[in-house]
């Protein structure tokens, strides 16, 4: 594994491009976009406005779903549910109240190992658009891991 370039969040009609799934979800269609990608509402840490952003799913399971923050610790996101964890989140057709945990370093490289060899072409995509060049063994998969921030969005009782 080798840091190609540290990644910066997109603008100009990237961003646009990239914030499209949003509209999806606001007119309805969230569904169409399956279980992989997640909308997040929350509450901006500087201006206690809410915001929504769009990420990958990378897993899910019965302690709720783990995304990555691929733009790492300084996303506007990753920053903001950090500040304030207890947040609302869309799946699909599917709204959950959950509070955000950042993971260990070690559980993110286990995840991630997991994650390349079930969805191969979507893991070295977002490797790539993390700075990373991976050969796609499982050591890179764990090493890219080590080095970008995890979060468990754990469902909260209502």
């Amino acid at each position: 594994m080798q840091i190609i370039k540290k990644p910066s969040p997109p603008t100009g009609l990237r961003r646009r491009l990239w914030r499209l799934p949003i509209r999806l979800y606001r007119i309805g269609l969230g569904p169409l976009l399956g279980r992989r990608i997640m909308l997040l509402a929350h509450i901006g840490r500087v201006s206690g406005r809410q915001r929504q952003a769009v990420i990958e799913v990378i897993e899910h399971g019965e302690h709720g779903y783990v995304a990555a923050s691929g733009f790492g610790a300084e996303a506007d996101w990753y920053q903001n549910v950090m500040k304030t964890p207890e947040i609302t989140i869309q799946i699909g057709g599917r709204t959950l109240q959950v509070t955000a945990t950042p993971l260990p370093a070690d559980e993110g490289a286990e995840i991630m190992a997991r994650y390349g060899p079930r969805h191969p072409a979507a893991a070295r995509q977002l490797c790539r658009i993390m700075g990373f060049a991976i050969d796609g063994s499982a050591e890179d998969y764990q090493e890219v891991g080590r080095r970008i921030p995890f979060v468990r969005f754990a469902p909260r009782a209502c």
